[in-house]
């Protein structure tokens, strides 16, 4: 059976951490080892997600052009997919050329078929930018509850949601210039023509009950929804009169699965092969994404999909994973609120953490990662029930056989008994993956683990001279059944047993049911054993506990009210921005009081790369600093931000008149 695999595309406008590892990419790549065992032809696809309005931001903001912005994250996200052993078939971008024609011919044959609409609507415009603006790009006045400073999409003070056409005295975000409305033409999918259609195929799919609730409430109310906006950023709309108009990023990103399979197909050197995928009804198509990710692959696409002359697959399993917090909160760099994996690294291992994080998957409901979970489950499961077992059995074989497999010999009752739980519990484990529950998979990898090593207490081989060969030959079955059944999980270390045993080809060459039924050889040699894992004491722990609860917020020593009230903190407003000489970090920037103009100099110059997008904001200066020469400038305050290096952010004011006081 040919099984194609995808995993949700990350976007490639920031690092990845553990939380999107545990809703996508893990299970997939647990997954997609196990399919390869089993003797499927296996195709594990992803790549990174390069278009859209927020590349375009961030890109301006860091002061780079959108394609410098996606390289940089695009190798970003390579490097931490190499470092955490997710295997993939093929890693692709959605820049690369040849993501072009498939974009646009999905489009046409929606088009012809009947499913696009062309609609002129109203759309805000910058006179100074000469340019139509996405609603991350505008800012102004709820219409909803009047606060000054909503976003062009949500507010955030009252957390309505709405148009950014909507949005009362609209500026933009980047020059602080107002805007206007202009008409445009704009295209449209006719989503709702869709409905009975993807109402009947969802009935057929055995997905989780939250994905087809999901989805079924969606569908119900489906409408009309633009797939074009006005922009230099994507893929341009192949239609003469749709100059300057490119792609939603929601609409061409899932098309990336065909176009990297493409891709994939090239570098092999047979560029047909991507239809044996795509073009057979009888390809396995799974999608694994996060929760936030259902309305694009369980709607969107597949409606998509359904408006094409193409015979192309659509999905069959969605596997959809919760959320996977750090200590019972998002992840979040900005917040101080991650891992530094640099750091993490040096200490643990990926197989440790790739358990970890299989062994709390979050399948049906939010898990978290926890530094003492962590813990726990490598010093007692990992250490004390996997690699004890492993490395007990090895020794023992090594001081008592001679490092060389014994025969089985009579069997007694409870040998028996031993080996029909070794041929049960692969059974269970081989289900568990099937059905996408890793937790369950871990757990039963354990209870194997544990069942070896109760069996070997309870025969006592060393007080047993005439049975000894038969519990080392039962318990070295166990570690072979070990070693195959954990590599979809923690490969480096089930490789590391499987050589252990004296293999010298690779798991990833095994087939699951052969490795099982052949065992281990009678009389083969197995090298010098080597203890898997080591224990993880609390100071190390400790001390990566102290460093996230540092970067969050690492408090400082109380003071006095009145050496607080000695603080004269005023509001005031950005007037101007200028870089100064020789400096890389530091800006000359003028504000106003109110009652006065002061100038400071305030070194958020890395985190503001643009000095525009600091015009017009209305920030939180201290006034009462005594002033100071700084670059052979005078600087009469201090304009306070939030965050450190690169991720300064300025604390802004939204509504309080110039030169209020704050306390």
């Amino acid at each position: 059976m040919k099984v194609l695999i995808t995993a949700a595309l990350p976007y490639a406008n920031g690092p990845l951490h553990f939380g999107h590892v545990a809703g996508a990419y893990l299970p997939a790549d647990c997954y997609a080892r196990f399919q390869r065992l089993i003797g499927n032809e296996v195709l594990y696809i992803c790549g990174s997600d390069e278009h859209g309005v927020a590349i375009t931001l961030s890109a301006e903001l860091a002061g780079r052009t959108p394609k410098e912005h996606v390289d940089h994250f695009h190798q970003v996200l390579k490097e931490f997919f190499q470092k955490m052993k997710i295997d993939f078939d093929h890693y692709s971008r959605t820049t690369w050329e040849g993501h072009v024609e498939p974009s646009q011919t999905y489009f046409k044959q929606l088009l012809k078929n009947g499913y696009i609409e062309e609609k002129v609507t109203n759309q805000l415009y910058s006179e100074q930018d000469q340019r139509f603006l996405a609603d991350r790009y505008v800012m102004g006045i709820c219409p909803k509850c009047g606060f000054a400073e909503a976003r062009g999409d949500e507010c955030q003070k009252c957390g309505a949601s709405y148009e950014a056409t909507d949005v009362k005295k609209p500026r933009s975000k980047l020059t602080g210039a107002f805007l206007t409305l202009k008409a445009t033409k704009h295209w449209f999918i006719r989503f709702d023509l869709f409905k009975d259609q993807l109402s009947e195929w969802i009935k057929k799919k055995n997905w989780k009950s939250n994905v087809i609730n999901f989805a079924q409430n969606y569908i119900d109310d489906l409408k009309p929804r633009a797939i074009t906006r006005d922009s230099d950023w994507g893929i341009p709309v192949p239609l003469e009169e749709a100059k300057g108009k490119v792609f939603y990023v929601w609409f061409d990103a899932p098309i990336g699965y065909i176009s990297a399979t493409k891709e994939w197909a090239l570098k092999k050197g047979d560029p047909e092969a991507w239809k044996r995928f795509w073009c057979d009804e009888k390809t396995k198509l799974v999608h694994f994404i996060g929760k936030d990710n259902i309305p694009f692959h369980a709607i969107f696409f597949p409606a998509m999909t359904m408006g094409q002359d193409e015979p192309y697959k659509m999905v069959d399993e969605l596997p959809a994973n919760e959320f996977y917090n750090l200590e019972g909160k998002q992840f979040s760099k900005s917040a101080g609120w991650y891992i530094d994996l640099e750091a993490f690294f040096k200490h643990f291992s990926v197989d440790q953490i790739r358990y970890v994080i299989a062994a709390n998957a979050p399948e049906t409901q939010d898990s978290e990662f926890s530094w003492k979970d962590f813990q726990l489950r490598c010093n007692s499961e990992l250490l004390g029930k996997y690699g004890n077992l492993v490395n007990r059995v090895l020794v023992f074989t090594q001081n008592k056989c001679n490092g060389i497999m014994p025969s089985y010999g009579d069997l007694k009752y409870e040998d028996e008994v031993f080996l029909e739980k070794i041929d049960a519990l692969t059974q269970a484990i081989h289900a568990a993956y099937s059905h996408f529950h890793l937790r369950k998979a871990t757990q039963l990898i354990m209870e194997l683990a544990q069942e070896g090593n109760v069996y070997f207490d309870r025969k006592k081989p060393w007080k047993d001279p005439e049975g000894l060969n038969t519990t080392i030959a039962c318990c070295l079955k166990a570690l072979n059944a070990l070693a195959l059944i954990s590599f979809p999980i923690i490969p480096d270390t089930a490789e590391k047993v499987w050589k252990l045993l004296g293999n010298h080809t690779s798991l990833k060459e095994q087939k699951w049911e052969a490795a099982l039924q052949a065992g281990i050889p009678p009389n083969r040699t197995f090298p010098k054993p080597e203890v898997l894992f080591s224990k993880l004491e609390d100071g190390v722990i400790e001390k990566q506990r102290k460093a996230v609860k540092e970067a969050a917020g690492n408090l400082k020593d109380h003071i006095f009210f009145d050496a607080f009230q000695k603080l004269d903190i005023r509001v005031a407003a950005i007037l101007s921005v200028e870089k100064v000489p020789k400096s890389d970090k530091l800006y000359k920037i003028e504000v106003d009081l109110g009652f006065e103009k002061r100038t400071a100099i305030s070194g958020i110059r890395k985190a503001y790369p643009n000095p525009h997008s600091l015009l017009g904001k209305k920030v939180a200066f201290i006034a009462n600093l005594k002033p100071a020469k700084l670059m052979g400038i005078d600087s009469q305050g201090m304009i306070l931000a939030a965050g450190s290096g690169d991720s300064l952010e300025v604390i802004e004011i939204q509504e309080a008149p110039l030169g209020s006081s704050i306390a």
